[in-house]
């Protein structure tokens, strides 16, 4: 249900016609209205209830969409997404067809920046703010809003170290929450719960901006005064917190920490920032989940719950039984059993520990798993770094944020020789969060790399197989790609066993065409070959690859003595991946064949369900019984 308020704001131009008292009643409502939405229509819920004061109070305060706006880790902008002018459709959201759960240019104009990926939104505000002043507007205002952790990414300190020496007209507001999508870690978390934590400096920067006349002065004689108080209280961190503030040593003037959920407190030092000009900070302790008490309690869970009572915030599961585990589940147990039989076995995370399951190996082994923050490249080399010293490391990436750290996987692994385990989650199409998270491009990218073996599981099975062949002796640098969700079989822990390297399997025999499939996508090529024997009696041939490099040449031979017609099928990039490694091998043979390459086409992907997306790409199990009907028709 839509608040009084709320329903009358279509625009920023709206919400700023409202009187400053009436911001409280609007954020009430806005809160309620995206618990109600989010209820019955799943998305990113904890992250966006922890913005809706911030959210008002920068478009109350700010000309957007002139000044602009960009969002890090883009699931917080939900309220952004509702007062300007996405409101009526907000139910859509993550629909297929509907609104993007994430900012998008091509959306809205006060969308400056598209984010899915985090720790990217200081570099872009830096980058427009140049942009501005060099196109003769220097007065515009370039706000990068980041939070949920996105500051343990390198990207945004680079950002920092360039923007602070810039004199850049950027504000960057650093949205504190104590969380990413786990628990914030490393060195820069504990140094804001320092600088929130000291009573003493935070008194003495109050008193200290009271005696110095407070906002009672002009705007030159303000300018010197918060100048002198900014040198003052960087003085007063110094020797009552024992270090320099990270943000001033950059060049930037720090204010804060003020409270993230009292809008009038925001509204005024926004508007006190807005009259400054050059690299500022404005630090906000806000709480992740705010407004709904299951969310504040669990903000891990209620990143992204599903369905929930609107009313009770109590998550509506499905307990069917008898379903199979997630890929992720069978990961989380499957490195906690091999760590317990190799000693030398460790896991590593990019602040995705309860997402890919390696929570199940911190919880039990805390000295071997780490979380290093959302920092996919520090991910890889420091995998390289335990490889070179006799450990095997583990390192769960998703897929998309893989490519992130691909002069690592290179240059520090491959090159090296070093016997990494790069665990690819999420790999392929993975639905509604659409192509900032796809992971549609691994095979491809990967692929060109020497020193790599590249495979994937079909079913849980092979994945607890690949996992354990990949931790033996002498295997080099290996990727395992597997796709978020479920898996096939209920009963999924087998007993280990070594899968040779780059040899696939058979998995039905056949004649006229053969079907070649790479990881859990040739589930949907099982189902099509049924219905093609049921329609037309003919015997289809699937052989699962299981390893896109090394490539299984004998099976490759065997195939193209007994098949005329050849079907590809992958989750990947039709472009540098399965289809294009076996017809660049049979073209190297001289072997002509008739070969269908199917696969995720060259654009991006949006976002929907997994099955309608496959649709759009033909690769669901009725497109590929189309093609292989059309190639029996057609001979």
């Amino acid at each position: 249900m839509i608040g009084v308020i709320l329903n009358s704001i279509n625009s920023p131009e709206d919400l700023r016609r409202l009187l400053p008292r009436d911001l409280s009643e609007l954020a009430i409502e806005l809160r309620h209205y995206i618990i109600d939405t989010l209820s019955n229509h799943p998305g990113h819920l904890a992250s966006s209830l922890g913005t809706v004061e911030l959210t008002l109070a920068l478009h109350y305060v700010f000309n957007t969409p002139d000044d602009k706006l960009i969002w890090d880790v883009g699931h917080q902008s939900y309220a952004h997404k509702i007062i300007t002018g996405r409101k009526e459709v907000f139910p859509t959201i993550r629909t297929y067809e509907g609104i993007s759960g994430f900012p998008r240019r091509d959306e809205s104009p006060f969308d400056p920046f598209g984010t899915g990926h985090s720790s990217t939104s200081i570099s872009a505000a830096l980058g427009m703010a140049t942009a501005s002043k060099l196109q003769g507007n220097p007065s515009r205002q370039h706000i990068a809003v980041i939070g949920d952790g996105a500051l343990t990414g390198g990207e945004a300190f680079e950002a920092l170290n360039n923007a602070g020496v810039s004199k850049a007209n950027i504000l960057v507001i650093v949205n504190d929450n104590g969380i990413s999508i786990d628990k914030a870690v490393g060195g820069l978390s504990r140094s804001l719960t320092r600088l929130i934590a000291s009573h003493r400096y935070n008194e003495l920067k109050r008193k200290a901006w009271n005696n110095l006349g407070g906002n009672e002065a002009g705007p030159r004689r303000h300018n010197r005064r918060i100048g002198f108080f900014q040198h003052l209280t960087a003085m007063a961190k110094g020797l009552l917190i024992g270090r320099n503030n990270m943000f001033e040593s950059l060049g930037f003037r720090y204010f804060g920490p003020i409270d993230g959920h009292n809008i009038d407190d925001l509204v005024d030092m926004l508007a006190k920032l807005k009259d400054l000009k050059g690299p500022r900070v404005l630090h906000i302790v806000t709480k992740k989940g705010k407004g709904l008490k299951q969310a504040e309690v669990n903000p891990v869970t209620y990143h992204a719950p599903g369905k929930y009572d609107s009313e009770t915030g109590v998550q509506i599961i499905n307990e069917e039984a008898d379903q199979p585990l997630k890929y992720q589940e069978v990961f989380g147990y499957t490195i906690v059993e091999l760590a317990q039989r190799n000693e030398r076995i460790v896991g590593i995370t990019p602040a995705m520990p309860t997402g890919s399951s390696l929570c199940m190996m911190m919880e039990q082994m805390p000295d071997r798993a780490f979380d290093v923050g959302i920092a996919e490249q520090h991910a890889v080399t420091f995998a390289a770094g335990l490889a070179a010293q006799g450990m095997i490391p583990f390192c769960n990436i998703y897929s998309s944020f893989a490519q992130r750290a691909y002069d690592q996987i290179i240059h520090d692994v491959a090159l090296q020789k070093l016997p990494v385990i790069l665990c690819l989650d999420r790999a392929g199409l993975v639905g509604d969060d659409g192509p900032t998270h796809h992971g549609v491009f691994d095979l491809a990218y990967l692929r060109p790399i020497p020193n790599i073996t590249i495979c994937a599981p079909m079913d849980e099975h092979e994945l607890r197989n690949m996992m354990y062949s990949a931790q033996l002796p002498d295997k080099g640098f290996v990727a395992i790609r597997y796709p978020r969700g479920a898996s096939v079989n209920v009963e999924w822990k087998n007993a280990f066993e070594e899968i040779t390297f780059g040899q696939g399997r058979q998995i039905r025999d056949g004649e006229e065409v053969a079907i070649l499939s790479l990881g859990h996508i040739g589930n949907n090529a099982i189902a099509a070959v049924e219905k093609v024997e049921e329609a037309t009696g003919k015997k289809i041939g699937h052989y699962d690859m299981r390893f896109l490099k090394p490539l299984d040449a004998a099976l490759l031979d065997e195939v193209a003595q007994r098949y005329k017609h050849v079907v590809t099928i992958e989750d990947g990039v039709v472009k540098g991946g399965l289809g294009s490694a076996v017809v660049e091998y049979y073209n190297e043979k001289g072997v002509s064949l008739d070969i269908r390459v199917l696969g995720i086409p060259d654009h991006f992907i949006r976002h929907g369900s997994i099955f309608q997306l496959q649709k759009d790409c033909g690769i669901d199990a009725e497109s590929i019984f189309k093609v292989v009907v059309g190639m029996l028709q057609n001979k």
